[in-house]
């Protein structure tokens, strides 16, 4: 099962230019069962580039073997009518059960910007077993707020699994409770570097792991941004990850990051698992 992960900055590449299909060349390049996009706009044409394509719409047209998921964290009016939204995309070509739109924690923020964020996740079919796949982007301006929001995938994790594992009853309709597993990854644009504390009470809480250390090691975290000059960031350096739950852990079998594309000014990650 391949998993991949994407910040696509509303389609727009490291030259500024906003091309989804571009974009949309090197991602059907993956061949993956799972894709979880970051930064995905809907009528957004205030975003340098933009002319307020409709990413979700794009992404249904091009990729019909996807069933698609969106969970925009912004839904604000447009100054000329109707409503631009700006979120998380998630599409997936297994069978998919449960999808949940999670709002992350937003308190007062120490800073001028911030914007409110949101988990996408869905309960995805391999086979027999079930796999929870989670995306996000968290804060980029607010420490505060970031921080807080990796203790919110903290503590749901530990939620999921006080939670009873297997199925409810189906004749209940709007009450069934719908298996919520254990097996589960989280992956996205966190915002922050591994050598920050965001990244520490990840490590440290003995219920999300690294993708990257579980395949790599200690090797130092390959970059996933600053790697073909767009005008940001001003150095290259790792955001983009993939942790997977303890029961998960065994079945990862490689990770990466795709070093070539710039389609977009970060780079795509890629999660191997087998069952």
């Amino acid at each position: 099962m391949r998993i991949v992960s994407w910040n696509v900055q509303w389609g727009r590449g490291a030259d500024g230019r906003v091309d989804w299909a571009r974009l949309l060349a090197a991602l059907r390049a993956f061949d993956a069962d799972v894709i979880c996009l970051q930064e995905v706009a809907s009528r957004f044409d205030e975003l340098p580039g933009s002319r307020g394509e409709d990413g979700p719409a794009i992404l249904r047209g091009a990729l019909p073997e996807y069933h698609g998921f969106y969970a925009p964290a912004l839904d604000v009016p447009r100054a000329h009518g109707g409503r631009a939204l700006f979120g998380n995309w998630l599409g997936s070509r297994l069978p998919v059960e449960q999808v949940q739109r999670v709002s992350l924690p937003y308190p007062p923020p120490e800073t001028d910007k911030c914007m409110p964020r949101v988990l996408l996740e869905a309960v995805v079919r391999v086979g027999e077993r079930r796999l929870r796949v989670a995306t996000s982007h968290l804060e980029y301006y607010s420490r505060r707020q970031r921080l807080a929001q990796v203790q919110a995938l903290v503590e749901h994790q530990r939620e999921i699994l006080a939670w009873p594992q297997g199925g409810g009853d189906e004749e209940e309709a709007t009450f069934r409770a719908w298996p919520r597993p254990a097996e589960a990854v989280w992956l996205g644009d966190g915002n922050f570097a591994p050598e920050d504390e965001e990244y520490r009470l990840l490590e440290e809480s003995g219920l999300w792991f690294d993708a990257w250390r579980l395949v790599h090691g200690e090797a130092p975290h390959e970059h996933t941004v600053g790697l073909h000059g767009a005008e940001w960031p001003d150095h290259p350096y790792c955001c983009d990850y993939a942790w997977v739950s303890a029961a998960l852990r065994p079945a990862v079998r490689d990770f990466f990051v795709v070093r070539d594309t710039a389609a977009s000014d970060h780079q795509p990650i890629v999660l191997d698992l087998e069952f």
